[in-house]
Order: C-alpha cells, then structure tokens, then sequence
C-alpha cells in the first residue's frame, strides 16, 4: 500500500548523513518516534487531538507540587542542587507501595529512572545483544519498539487478546523456541494502545513461564495507579518466586510528566548492575526532583490526587464510550477499559485509517493509526483514542467530526 501524505511527513525528518561520518548499527537502526511527530501535525489550534498519551494539564497537582519544590529548597538548601544517590526516602515509599500490591522487596531492589522509558533502556542494554530473539506483543507501545530494535534485537511477537490480555499460550511457544529469548516485555494494565489488562490468572501463568523457561520478563506498567472501574490486580512480578520478572513504573502519567521520573523492581543480585548501567546512561536522577516527589508522598498527597485525578477521566471516558455508541455504534467495535488513557478502535476491514487521518484532521479530528503501534504490519482498520487531555464537552464533537469521515470513507 503506498503511503499517504501523512506517513510520507512523519518520515521528513530524515536527514542525509554527510559521507564521512560513519553510525553505529544503533543509530542507523532507530527511528523517530512516530507518535512525537504526530502530535506535531495535530496541533492545530481548530483540530480537537484524541491523539495524545498525557493528562490534561489542568488536572496536575501544579500548587502542591511548587510548594513541595520550595519546601526541599528552602530546607535542604544546595544539598538539593548538588549530584545524589538515590534519595533513600523515595525508594523506601514505593517499595512500601510495591509491598502494599504484593510484591516482596526491599529497597535496595528499587531504582530510580528518569521515566519508565529509561527503564526499559536500563533493561534492554542489561540482557540483549544484537541478533539475539526477544518478545513483545504485536501491538506495543512505541517507545518498546524504538528499545528492542535499538538493541538490535530480533524480534518474536505474540497477539494480545482485546479482553483479557496477551495470549499466554502463544507467549510459552515463543519462550520454548531455540534460541531461547533474552527478554520479554509485556504490559499489565490499561495497556497501550489497546487499553485491556491482563487477568489474575495470566498473571499468575506468566510468572511461571518466565521462571520455567528462564526468560528476563519486563512488566512495563505505568498505568495501573489510573484505575477507576474493577477490582486491582497484584502485579505479575507479585508471583515471581524466581527472580525472573523485572518491574518498571512511573509517576510520568500519575504525577507529571516532566518530572521524568520512574522506578525499576530488580532481584538484589542484579543491583550493582543495573546501577552500573544506569551511571553510564546519565549518572543519576534530579535530586531536587527526587527529594520534591519524596516530600509529595510522605505528605500523603498522592492519594487524593489520584483520586481527584481517577474521578476527571472516569467522566472523560464515560462520555468517550456514550458518544462511540451514539455516533459509531453500528461501524465500529471498542474495547472497554477499567483505566488508563486509551481505546482501541476497529473499524471495518475495508477501511485504512492512516488514509482516514488525513481526511480526519482536515475535518478537525485527530487519533493514531492503530498500524504505527503494529509490529508486523497489518491492524490497518484500526485506531487509537485517547480521552485524558481532552475538555469532557469537546469529546461528542470530536467522535461526530470522525464518525462523518468514516462514515464517507465507507460509502
């Protein structure tokens, strides 16, 4: 399928490298993220974006988090501007955290990131080397893809299954295939883009998979603080009496997002490493940073933040859900998540919604073609809808707007 207008201007930014440098394999290998020029195309002022993964701005804890911030500087002075490990306060609160969903740890396990991406980089370079097989879902996150392909790596995907999850059965034969993989990565809950969780016996099976088959597995979550609907689930790494399943969260999307700050869950035997490896990538985290969140938590901030928080996107995406079924309920189906940012659309199949997109934004809607976040191609009737950092009133004018382009497209 030829590319549309839209694919060809996320690619301009390629640059011709003069001819005397010469790139490393990693360099010549990553691409730009595709999501991060998107945004740039919709930013129109007359387009309303269901295309973002971020929370609204007017949502963040702005006054709380400045008099955290002037409370660390006016008591720790320079100390907070200054290089610092770890700040042994944070690791202890998400460790408690962590042990309040499950997870036995302590805080020597727990490392601190600048975002969840980081972690993910951290992990990447500590188990794969190029042409070595791993595993990631089909459907992925971006910034997953930009990893493991970064490393080089080959790459074994399996299908997730829109209402509970990763199919576990095609993950054990990617685990039993020779070579055998030096990592896995999967994500939990309110996944991205698919928006579905795993259930509480996948989890369980997971963790015996990767401690039967000695697999490193990545439980990529972020999302899971951002629950509104359901029952909590404990972690897969809440089953792993192996050692095998390496935890990464964040405060980007339950916070801020520019604080860049994340945590890794690793066995203590791996923590000299992933420190060293974490040193070579940039040192350490912000202290002032650090000790500001640190402060926000040990005040007991975070749990009516969340709450307020929850309670803002519950509505944004009831509303999101009313108007699909209004505007689109005989065109498309939708997945129906507890949480999280994002809905999975699927459209039908003579449809390709990157062709879509461009109608859409000159209609004044935006989303993500569900093709950018696809592995192996394919998922071209598809689409991403994100309802966090969008006024609740615009949202039924933005599905009309995109019911209308795909109701032409379907003539």
């Amino acid at each position: 399928m030829a590319a549309t207008a839209t694919q060809a201007a996320l690619s301009n930014g390629t640059r011709t490298i003069p001819a005397q440098l010469v790139l490393s394999s990693e360099a010549g290998t990553l691409k730009r993220s595709v999501m991060r020029e998107l945004l740039k195309l919709t930013a129109r002022a007359d387009v309303i974006s269901l295309a973002g993964g971020l929370p609204a701005s007017e949502l963040l804890p702005l006054a709380q988090l400045q008099e955290c911030i002037e409370t660390v500087l006016r008591r720790d002075g320079t100390r907070a501007l200054q290089y610092s490990p770890m700040i042994e306060s944070l690791r202890r609160w998400i460790c408690d955290t962590m042990r309040a969903r499950g997870v036995a740890c302590e805080p020597e396990q727990v490392h601190i990131t600048n975002g969840a991406q980081q972690g993910l980089t951290i992990l990447s370079r500590l188990f794969l080397d190029p042409d070595q097989p791993a595993v990631v879902e089909a459907i992925t996150f971006t910034g997953i893809q930009q990893v493991t392909a970064g490393r080089g790596a080959v790459m074994r995907t399996v299908p997730t299954d829109l209402a509970t999850g990763v199919d576990v059965d095609a993950l054990e034969e990617a685990f039993h295939r020779t070579p055998r993989p030096r990592l896995a990565v999967v994500i939990p809950d309110f996944h991205n883009p698919l928006g579905v969780s795993l259930t509480l016996e996948k989890r369980q099976r997971i963790a015996e998979l990767a401690a039967r088959y000695r697999v490193p597995l990545v439980e990529d979550d972020p999302y899971s603080a951002l629950r509104f609907d359901g029952q909590s689930l404990p972690p897969i790494k809440a089953f792993d009496e192996a050692g095998a399943v390496f935890y990464i969260g964040s405060f980007s999307k339950m916070l801020a997002p520019s604080l860049r700050l994340g945590w890794i869950v690793a066995p203590a035997e791996l923590a000299s490493q992933v420190t060293v490896l974490r040193e070579s990538i940039d040192l350490e985290s912000s202290t002032l940073i650090q000790r500001a969140v640190s402060l926000f938590v040990e005040q007991g901030l975070m749990a009516g933040h969340l709450a307020r928080f929850n309670a803002a996107n519950r509505c944004r995406r009831d509303v999101l859900f009313d108007a699909l079924a209004h505007y689109l309920g005989d065109r498309a189906s939708w997945t129906r998540p507890e949480g999280g940012l994002f809905v999975w659309l699927t459209l039908r199949e003579e449809i390709d919604t990157w062709a879509l997109l461009e109608d859409a934004i000159a209609a004044g809607v935006a989303f993500v073609p569900g093709a950018a976040f696809a592995l192996n191609g394919g998922s071209h009737n598809t689409l991403r809808l994100n309802f966090s950092n969008v006024q609740p009133e615009l949202i039924p004018v933005a599905v009309e707007r995109l019911a209308q382009v795909i109701k032409q497209k379907g003539k």
